[in-house]
């Protein structure tokens, strides 16, 4: 898609996606327990896209790759081995702004 206001009503009906390695397009899709191949940009200044894609990876919740190596990633790929994505826990963060903040 070039834009779209939402995907998750693709999302939803995906039996796998295949994303660059934005921090949104990974945290919806992982979110919705959908398998996720990651191509990483290799051509992006200070390549961030490829720290994020390797940390999903060494968690166990992606698969990645770059644009030369997707076939043969699809190829060997056993979507069976990947982890769930754990959920947010956004009030441990809450929690911890408040004792930082002196609010608790």
């Amino acid at each position: 898609f070039r834009f779209k206001d939402s995907l998750a009503e693709e999302l939803q009906r995906a039996d796998l996606v295949i994303s660059h390695a934005g921090a949104g397009s990974c945290l919806e899709t992982l979110e919705k327990g959908k398998p996720l191949i990651v191509v990483i940009n290799d051509k992006l200044m200070d390549n961030h896209q490829l720290e994020l894609a390797k940390q999903l990876h060494r968690d166990g919740c992606v698969l990645y790759c770059n644009c030369s190596t997707l076939v043969e990633t699809l190829q060997s790929m056993d979507l069976s081995a990947l982890k769930p994505f754990p959920p947010g826990q956004p009030e441990k963060f809450a929690s911890f702004l408040d004792k930082v903040l002196g609010l608790q």
